[in-house]
């Protein structure tokens, strides 16, 4: 099995996951809040924490279709910024990488 093959099977594993997380915040988020006022000020940090991690979940599940796109055009594994090759212990680490390290530290 090539690198873009299994790291598409990886890819689309997490892809579901997040889609899975996102839900659960969304219905996390959606509950009405407590009547009583210290009970509204802890559900509110709680809401901003779920918040936060829903944002970081839609960042993540972009970068991924991102990646995705790049497999289905023959383009994984090439530096978006330099057109270099992405070395492939970087592609192991954070499979939807669109950029080499040397890219990648400079951004």
């Amino acid at each position: 099995m090539n690198l873009a093959t299994k790291m598409k099977t990886r890819l689309e594993a997490r892809l579901a996951e997040l889609g899975h997380r996102l839900e659960e915040v969304e219905r996390e988020l959606d509950q009405p809040m407590d009547p009583g006022f210290a009970d509204r000020a802890t559900e509110r940090e709680g809401d901003e924490t779920l918040e936060a991690l829903g944002e970081a979940g839609l960042r993540e599940a972009r970068a991924i279709r991102a990646a995705l796109g790049r497999i289905a055009e023959g383009a994984y594994g090439v530096c978006v910024a330099c057109g270099e090759e992405i070395a492939e212990a970087r592609l192991e680490a954070v499979p939807h990488a669109p950029l080499c390290a040397a890219c990648a530290a400079k951004a």
